[in-house]
C-alpha cells in the first residue's frame, strides 16, 4: 500500500488541474457501486462542505432513478469505478451519462482505462491493487478533487463556513 500510495500522489498536479474546471460547476454528480458508493458519498459531501458546490453521490445502479434527468453539458459527473467484479456496470451507467453530455471525471485503473472508451474528459489513473484495499487509494483522488478545488476558489478548507462537530465532549 505504501508504494500504490505514493505512487497515487505523483498525480496531484493532474488533479489540482482538473478541480480549475470543477470550481465553475453549479452542480456535481459522483457515482460509484460497491465498495465506491461510499466513496461517492464521500467524495460529495466534501465538495460540498468545502467548496460550497452543491454535490450528490449516488450508487451508480441507481442512475436512472433519477439523477440522470439533472446531466446536462455543464454537469461534472465523477465515477469512482476501479477494476472488479463490478466495473463494467460502472462503465455502461458512465456510457449513459457521456451520451448526455455529462463531462466525466473518472478515477480508475490501467484495466479500467483501457475498458472505457473515449467519450470522458479526464481520466486519473490510480495503481492496480487488490479490490481489500481499492477504497482507501480512491479516497485520495476524490479528497484532492474537493481539496484543490476548494483552494481554487478561496475558500477556508481548514474551517467551513456553518459546520459544527458532530460529535462534542462533554
Amino acid at each position: 500500500m505504501p508504494s500504490a500510495i505514493s505512487e497515487a500522489l505523483r498525480h496531484e498536479a493532474q488533479i489540482e488541474a482538473i478541480s480549475r474546471h470543477l470550481a465553475r460547476a453549479s452542480d456535481v454528480l459522483y457515482l460509484g457501486r460497491g465498495q465506491m458508493f461510499p466513496l461517492a458519498l464521500e467524495g460529495a459531501l466534501k465538495l460540498k462542505e468545502i467548496s460550497y458546490i452543491h454535490a450528490e453521490g449516488y450508487a451508480a445502479g441507481e442512475l436512472k432513478h433519477g439523477p440522470i434527468a439533472l446531466v446536462n453539458e455543464q454537469m461534472p459527473v465523477v465515477v469512482v469505478a476501479p477494476s472488479d467484479e463490478l466495473l463494467e456496470k460502472t462503465l455502461s451507467n458512465m456510457h449513459e451519462v457521456a451520451a448526455r453530455g455529462g463531462k466525466i471525471i473518472l478515477i480508475t485503473d490501467a484495466e479500467g482505462r483501457s475498458k472505457a472508451g473515449t467519450d470522458i474528459s479526464e481520466i486519473i489513473e490510480m495503481p492496480q491493487v487488490h479490490s481489500f484495499a481499492a477504497p482507501v487509494l480512491m479516497a485520495l483522488p476524490v479528497q484532492l478533487l474537493a481539496y484543490h478545488t476548494a483552494v481554487f476558489m478561496g475558500t477556508d478548507v481548514d474551517q467551513p463556513r456553518n459546520l459544527a462537530k458532530s460529535v462534542t465532549v462533554e
